[in-house]
């Protein structure tokens, strides 16, 4: 038989907590259902980022900060629930950078894989290891881990892309490394285009070796062009079946291995028929979408602790941005023909078998 419990005098358990504590000691029934939740409870809040309202304060930061001077002129698109720590997620980093006509953004590499999404302006370009590629609205360009890369605009107007980086990630495994390159702009080695021959055409070099690339674990492309991606897209509305959840929807990948481009961010990017109205979803990784183009709004949904259900609703537009954080049930409308560019987390997630994802009918 148990022996009876006893109850512990008033005051046994704080006098244990205040006693322990200066031994770094603390009790885990204490906090075990937040350490140990039954389902995600991110503190992280759908949020939306309309240009039109963002654009004035990046042209107005062109205007107190060159390129040079801010090494990035970036204004972060900071979740309304992680303020002050620089994320859109918990494990992802979105910001807004901005580059004027004539300016470089000096060369350097760090830990942190990148991406590029554009959205305005054309005749700029990026750098990466020797290699330059001309950004056109709706591009996705790469800049993997540990990569020498800065950025200039040749162009007469501004330009501004979307930047994605895993740098809460890397802050979390503290894994940072950085290092500023010797000259403001790195050496050109290679004719544009020269990766994209290599391995833009279903084929790759017969000595390649994942392994022993340059790029390390990322995408050997540098950059993947809209037009096709686009091309791929409208085919797919016209002659496939469209999926009731995601509309049409297609991943970049690695052409190199058939896998994700960056090691700790998956893209993607997804057609929505006009009238389009989606069935819901959840997915433990959080997202970030881009509209490219087209008219809509997201339906957002969380369960909260006391049983109720939190909604939001976000109308988006042409080159706005929202995030869907961790297990928030998303549902996509689209008023007219809409495509939109995301990224998230996906592939941490799917390496280390903790991605779940549910389709749901409503």
């Amino acid at each position: 038989m148990n022996a009876p419990h006893i109850p512990a005098p008033a005051g046994a358990r704080q006098a244990l907590y205040d006693d322990m504590h200066p031994h770094n000691l603390t009790p885990l029934w204490e906090s075990l259902h937040q350490l140990v939740p039954p389902q995600p409870a991110s503190p992280c809040v759908p949020a939306i980022w309309r240009y039109d309202e963002a654009r004035p304060f990046l042209m107005r930061s062109g205007e107190i900060i060159t390129a040079e001077e801010a090494v990035r002129r970036v204004l972060i698109l900071e979740n309304p629930g992680l303020r002050g720590q620089s994320a859109v997620t918990q494990s992802l980093y979105a910001g807004l950078q901005l580059i004027l006509p004539g300016e470089v953004a000096p060369s350097h590499r760090h830990a942190q894989s990148a991406l590029r999404f554009i959205i305005e302006g054309s005749g700029a370009f990026t750098a990466v290891n020797g290699e330059r590629s001309t950004m056109h609205p709706g591009d996705f360009i790469l800049t993997p881990s540990w990569t020498w890369h800065d950025h200039g605009n040749e162009a007469p107007g501004p330009v501004v892309w979307l930047d994605g980086l895993d740098i809460p990630t890397v802050r979390f495994l503290d894994a940072g490394f950085a290092e500023n390159g010797s000259a403001a702009q790195q050496q050109v080695l290679r004719s544009e285009g020269s990766n994209f021959a290599r391995y833009g055409a279903n084929m790759a070099p017969l000595a390649h070796d994942p392994l022993a690339s340059p790029h390390g674990m990322s995408s050997p492309l540098f950059s993947y062009p809209y037009e096709r991606s686009r091309e791929a897209l409208e085919r797919l509305l016209r002659d496939a079946p469209i999926d009731p959840w995601d509309g049409v929807k297609l991943r970049y990948v690695n052409p190199a291995t058939g896998g994700w481009t960056m090691p700790t961010i998956g893209a993607f990017m997804q057609m929505l028929p006009a009238g389009f109205a989606g069935k819901p979803y959840r997915q433990t990784d959080g997202a970030v979408f881009s509209v490219v183009e087209g008219h809509g709004h997201a339906i957002i949904e969380r369960s909260e602790r006391d049983g109720s259900t939190r909604q939001w609703r976000l109308d988006f537009g042409p080159r706005d941005h929202f995030v869907v954080p961790s297990w928030h049930t998303l549902r996509l409308h689209a008023s007219d023909t809409a495509v939109l560019f995301s990224f998230s987390d996906r592939p941490i997630h799917s390496a280390l078998g903790l991605l779940r994802e549910q389709r749901l009918e409503g």
